[in-house]
């Protein structure tokens, strides 16, 4: 017990401050939340990790507790080539996956052996006020995704106030991918925004790719604190 204590005390000031060096996951392991955390601190919801999954779906989390939500791709993975990865939102906790949307999306690219490169509006990947699951890959309708180790994306997708029943239900993503084509190799930089033009609550969003399944990968949900 002594060498405990001099170790706690070793990481208080005089002011009775802990430092940082004080706090790790064993210490505040029995802590679910802290109260005076800065308005815009994200807060760990949940974690999914797809396993040949055909779809990842997150029907619990999605309420008023927080303003804004945040989900991060990690590492996610097709298992089959020339595939996007997709989502939808829900009005019914999951029963259907079709809210209405009005999308826009643009892109950069640039290959590994340094020919080429572009930004460009893409067309092609918006919605205009349709049900279908909305692309979060941009290569101008190319769907590039491929099952090798190395083309994979990451990247994250911002969801604002879900549980409103006043306002539509804004979005942006953006996400980083690896695509092969032709024998060369892009960076793929793509920016989505738009919105869920319901007025209703958006309680669960579903992610897959556009065919086959995710071979893996990890989606984390976290909530953005409240100011």
């Amino acid at each position: 017990m002594g060498s405990i204590t001099r170790g706690l005390s070793n990481n208080i000031t005089t002011g009775g401050v802990i430092l940082p060096a004080g706090i790790t996951n064993a210490s505040v392991s029995a802590v679910t939340s802290f109260a005076n955390a800065p308005a815009g601190t994200l807060r760990l919801i949940s974690t999914q990790t797809a396993s040949s999954s055909a779809t990842i779906s997150f029907t619990t989390g999605l309420d008023s507790t927080y303003d804004a939500y945040e989900f991060h791709f990690i590492n996610i993975r097709p298992d089959s080539d020339n595939v996007d990865f997709t989502f939808n939102l829900s009005t019914d906790s999951g029963s259907n996956y079709n809210v209405t949307k009005t999308t826009t999306s643009f892109r950069a690219f640039h290959d590994e052996g340094d020919v080429g490169g572009n930004v460009s509006y893409v067309a092609e990947d918006d919605l205009a006020q349709s049900t279908s699951f909305q692309l979060l890959t941009g290569a101008g309708g190319g769907s590039l995704m491929d099952s090798t180790s190395d083309e994979h994306l990451s990247g994250k997708l911002e969801l604002f106030n879900p549980s409103s029943t006043t306002y539509v239900k804004h979005f942006i993503a953006r996400t980083e991918y690896v695509a092969g084509g032709v024998g060369i190799i892009f960076s793929i930089d793509t920016f989505i925004a738009g919105y869920g033009n319901t007025t209703s609550a958006v309680n669960a969003i579903q992610f897959k790719m556009s065919s086959g399944n995710i071979a893996d990968g990890i989606i984390k949900l976290y909530g953005v604190k409240k100011s």
